[in-house]
């Protein structure tokens, strides 16, 4: 009976460890959710339209849940935007100085994410062979610049006071892509803008470029931006290989 007895007891501590095992519940893998990347407006400069949307569409492609919003104009016009408490998480400008102007609503100093050579346009075939800034001072040549406190035109002016030279000027222009409007429709014979809108045009203006002469294009987070983080990832990627690889393929030089 002791021995039944023993046997008894040895099947029923079975019993318990394994209805204890069976009745265990492992514990759950730990469940991560890919981390996606918030909403982000960009104010740009107008001759960063054509390569900053598809940066913008990389970048989404990329970052799962992202939505780039861009709005571009010229660079003086953004800042009045932005100081007049204007939404937005990034700013890029088409030059230093109007970045630097925009003082405490900057999170940051700016990066300098490209530069930009600037370029005399014509009709396509340049009929009036106008290859050089003096060329631009003949009388019978119409002359349009973007305006005396637009990136471009304050280069343009630069440049032409530089090299002695007075033109008649038929308009002053609120963004590079005006100024190329002019010349593509025949209001005027030329005007000074940027090679890369000499290639987004593609072909509807000529374009010389002005050696030595360009413009650099900061970019930087705003202290009131709403989606901060996002924001500082794209200027990452606005630096990175990929960015950098877009914007020379629209004729943007490096940073640097």
């Amino acid at each position: 009976m002791k021995r039944n007895g023993l046997t008894t007891v040895v099947l029923a501590l079975g019993l318990l460890t394994l209805t204890a095992c069976g009745t265990t519940t492992a514990p759950k893998a730990a469940v991560t959710s890919p981390v996606t990347a918030k909403p982000v407006t960009v104010f740009a400069a107008a001759s960063l339209k054509e390569a900053f949307t598809e940066i913008g569409a990389a970048y989404e492609r990329t970052h799962p849940g992202a939505k780039v919003t861009l709005s571009f104009a010229g660079s003086q016009a953004l800042v009045a935007q932005v100081q007049q408490g204007a939404p937005a998480d990034l700013l890029a400008t088409a030059d230093t100085a109007s970045a630097q102007s925009v003082g405490k609503e900057l999170a940051g100093a700016p990066q300098v994410i490209a530069r930009n050579q600037l370029a005399i346009i014509t009709a396509p075939g340049n009929p009036l062979k106008i290859s050089r800034l003096a060329d631009l001072a003949k009388p019978s040549v119409k002359v349009v610049l973007a305006g005396p406190t637009v990136p471009a035109g304050k280069a343009a002016r630069k440049a032409l006071s530089a090299a002695g030279v007075t033109v008649k000027e038929v308009s002053d222009e609120p963004d590079v892509k005006a100024v190329v409007a002019k010349v593509r429709l025949g209001e005027a014979d030329a005007g000074i803008a940027y090679g890369t809108d000499v290639q987004a045009s593609k072909g509807a203006v000529a374009g010389v470029t002005l050696p030595g002469i360009s413009n650099s294009y900061p970019a930087a987070v705003l202290s009131g931006a709403a989606h901060a983080a996002t924001a500082r990832d794209l200027l990452a990627f606005l630096l990175s290989p990929d960015g950098q690889a877009i914007l020379a393929s629209y004729g943007f030089l490096p940073p640097t």
